[in-house]
């Protein structure tokens, strides 16, 4: 036989034992949705990869969209892992941007607020209603920051990714899906994520996009119709959604957005892998660990079915080759023009001011970063989008960024409820305008029994190369220590106190790096307290006045972390204060009054105020913390005991000490030092074990004519404590307190109380 005949024979035999296309089979993968769920994917890409099989094409919707662009992009699943397990990943979960980049000098002074509402004055009210639970802001930049580079390698088309790719969204506005194959490979899978109600919509093309899963959740059609795969592999974690409940919201919108696709049925094999999932909420990533492991897990039970089926495959050194070969080609993240579009052209300046951008500058992703960050701080920045474009000619990128002016109006209610009277409820409301510079005119209005104000201010906002602001507000405060008594303190009956005050205040501020700022003010004001002098006294009786009218220009530095406005869990607060005061003090005595001596006073002091609180180690559940107070003073007694002690600042290390008049926790000078315990109990659940001790220099003691005398040097020391169960709700902390106070007749209480108890600044605070 020839030689030719004898080859073609054996090839032929070769072509009929072992045929040829099972060698050449391409794979495909399909990623449901399923939110925090999905991170149940980054296992089945572990063991599939751990057992050489290969990966030829990936759809994926929603978190399946995010998972598997990441593994399109070249990232391996380990990488992948290392990703989402990071604590930025779940900022981006939660709207929350990373610590480093919070720009304190930008952040909304406290107070009582619970719900903000946004109003436009030529919109409706339909069109001001939240649409979002979250901020966009960190995971629209993050999504950016990641996806950049691999959209430039494969010059906008998701086929000539490391691995061709394909994600789905719902198109809301011709309402229909949408499959995404190139353009943004960022801007894609955001569309493909956004979530109802938690996260906002995409705007692409005047079309807007919300999450795939509304239309497709596994999209395994897109990964055959598309592809053609010779087998199928999805990963399904949408058919562990529970069935909705009438008391559990998020259930219920899971069940109205989320669609559970039937069984898929193609002419070619499909194994599904079904992690076991639920281990939390639908935006829960603290489980990120257990959920990869049960997609590891289920996937290595069907690994025979996996194996037996494929026969392709892949050499793990040459896949890392591959890799690195892919990421590599596309020039690093470096920018050389910033755009800005959606706003006129001042205030496009004022941006770029913010931004501190120069024409032709060369910059880096990580000098743009705090930047950036600093500008979606801004309260009159509503949306930042941003996307990287790779411009061939100069291998820079350039960043475009889409804003939207924030609205005009913010109207704010909040306030405290609680099982004392102390109830008072908050009203703000904030005007924007948006220019060359930021102007902002604010007011607000507290009213109770126990206390009462309102406050109106105008601020001004520089976006120089180093920002600054310029405020002036005028506040007036009245709180009636009378009116807050209860049951607890009843037999102690406290003087007739009421507390009032008016002051004009200016002030300019800059920012020190990103989590402090340097203040410079000055107030002019009136004090004037309304008091009796004896704890027996009837309605024919008229009360003591002092009157003090004051100027103080003061200087702070102030740095803040803390992660809440009140019961904080994490984070540092510093505030070195220094102020002086030059006033007349004008007693008018009372019908209860030991002298009946009409007296004017001039007094001058300085004073030196130093804060510290710090939320300093973390141990499973528990975070411990401590807190500091030094306040040193010159200032000088008032006419009587009375007036003199309540010209004196007062310790208030926790909310409720703040409503008692607390006369053996004031003096002119002092030192505090307290510890606090929080423990989480479950989810928003905490408990709350807190101590602290008052150590006055010199404590103010009242002689039988109810002058004021100091007493001997560190001779006095008060205690405080506190153990409560803290819940904080969305809007609010709801709290139990027992609290202790050892210098006090009645030195327990308890407190029930429901939001925050706050109050607009005092004059000498």
């Amino acid at each position: 036989m020839p030689l030719k005949s004898i080859f073609f024979f054996v090839i032929g035999l070769l072509i009929l034992s072992k045929p040829l296309p099972t060698y050449g089979q391409k794979v495909g993968l399909a990623l449901s949705g399923g939110g925090a769920d999905g991170m149940a994917h980054i296992g089945v890409l572990k063991a599939l990869e751990e057992n050489h099989i290969p990966i030829d094409y990936i759809t994926g919707t929603s978190m399946g969209a995010l998972v598997g662009a990441l593994y399109a992009s070249g990232y391996s699943p380990q990488e992948i892992d290392s990703l989402v397990s990071m604590e930025n990943f779940k900022k981006w979960a939660l709207g929350e941007i990373d610590e480093q980049y919070v720009y304190y000098f930008k952040k909304k002074e406290t107070d009582a607020s619970w719900v903000n509402f946004k109003f436009s004055l030529d919109t409706l009210l339909q069109t001001s209603l939240p649409t979002n639970l979250i901020s966009p802001v960190p995971l629209d930049f993050g999504l950016m920051e990641i996806f950049a580079r691999p959209t430039s390698a494969c010059h906008g088309n998701f086929d000539s990714l490391f691995v061709p790719f394909r994600c789905v969204s719902a198109n809301i506005t011709d309402k229909k899906q949408t499959v995404f194959s190139g353009g943004d490979l960022g801007l894609s899978v955001r569309a493909s994520m956004s979530y109802p109600f938690y996260i906002k919509a995409v705007n692409i093309d005047n079309k807007l996009y919300f999450d795939g899963g509304l239309y497709n959740n596994f999209p395994t059609d897109i990964l055959y119709n598309t592809f053609k795969p010779d087998i199928i592999i999805g990963s399904n974690v949408s058919d562990s959604l529970r069935a909705p409940s009438e008391d559990d919201l998020i259930s219920q919108i899971k069940s109205i957005f989320i669609n559970k696709n039937d069984k898929p049925e193609f002419p070619v094999p499909v194994i599904i892998i079904e992690p076991k999932v639920g281990f939390g909420g639908l935006f829960n990533f603290n489980y990120s660990k257990q959920l990869i492991q049960s997609g590891y897990e289920e996937t290595m039970k069907v690994m025979p079915s996996i194996s037996a089926s494929i026969k392709r495959r892949t050499n793990n050194n040459e896949l890392k080759q591959r890799r690195i070969i892919f990421r590599s080609e596309a020039p690093i993240l470096v920018f050389n023009k910033v755009e800005v579009n959606g706003l006129t052209r001042n205030q496009v300046n004022y941006v770029r001011k913010l931004l501190g951008l120069k024409k032709n500058k060369i910059i880096t992703i990580d000098e743009i970063k705090p930047q950036y960050f600093r500008l979606a701080a801004d309260q009159k920045i509503k949306q930042i989008f941003p996307v990287a474009l790779l411009d061939n000619k100069t291998s820079y990128y350039k960043l475009d960024l889409k804003i939207k002016k924030e609205k005009d109006i913010f109207l704010s209610f909040g306030g405290n409820f609680s099982s004392r009277p102390i109830n008072a409820a908050y009203i703000g409301a904030q005007y924007n305008y948006l220019n060359n510079i930021g102007i902002s005119i604010l007011g607000n209005t507290y009213f109770g029994r126990f206390y009462g104000s309102y406050m109106l201010k105008t601020k001004f906002d520089f976006p120089s190369k180093l920002p600054f602001y310029i405020d002036a507000s005028f506040t007036r405060n009245r709180w009636d220590y009378f009116k807050s008594s209860t049951a607890f303190f009843e037999e102690s009956k406290p003087s007739y106190l009421v507390q009032n005050e008016n002051y004009f205040d200016v002030n300019a501020a800059m920012p020190v790096t990103n989590k402090a700022k340097l203040v410079v003010g000055g107030n002019l004001a009136n004090l004037y307290d309304k008091y009796y002098q004896t704890k027996v006294f009837s309605q024919n009786d008229t009360t003591d006045r002092t009157d003090f009218y004051l100027v103080t220009p003061y200087i702070y530095y102030e740095k803040n972390t803390l992660n809440r406005k009140q019961f904080a869990s994490a984070g540092t607060l510093l505030v070195l204060k220094l102020r002086m005061v030059y006033g007349n003090e004008i007693t008018d005595p009372g019908s209860t009054a030991h002298q009946q001596i009409f007296r004017t006073a001039y007094h001058q002091w300085f004073q030196l105020r130093f804060n510290y609180e710090s939320y300093y180690k973390r141990k499973g559940r528990l975070r411990l913390g401590f807190a500091t107070e030094t306040v040193v003073s010159t200032q000088d007694f008032f006419s009587n005991y009375t007036a003199s002690i309540l010209a004196a600042p007062q310790f208030n290390p926790i909310p409720e000490a703040a409503t008692f008049f607390l006369d053996k926790y004031r003096a002119y000078s002092y030192s505090t030092f307290g510890l606090k315990n929080v423990i989480n109990i479950i989810g928003s659940l905490d408990l709350r074990l807190e101590a602290y001790i008052f150590q006055p220099y010199n404590a103010i003691h009242s002689n039988q004519y109810a002058e004021a005398y100091y007493g001997k040097p560190l001779s006095y020391r008060n205690y405080i404590a506190n153990s409560g169960l803290v819940y904080h709700t969305p809007i609010g902390p709801l709290s139990l307190n027992l609290n202790y106070y050892s210098a006090s007749e009645k030195p327990v209480s308890l407190l029930f109380s429901f939001g925050y108890i706050m109050f607009n600044k005092r004059t000498l605070e």
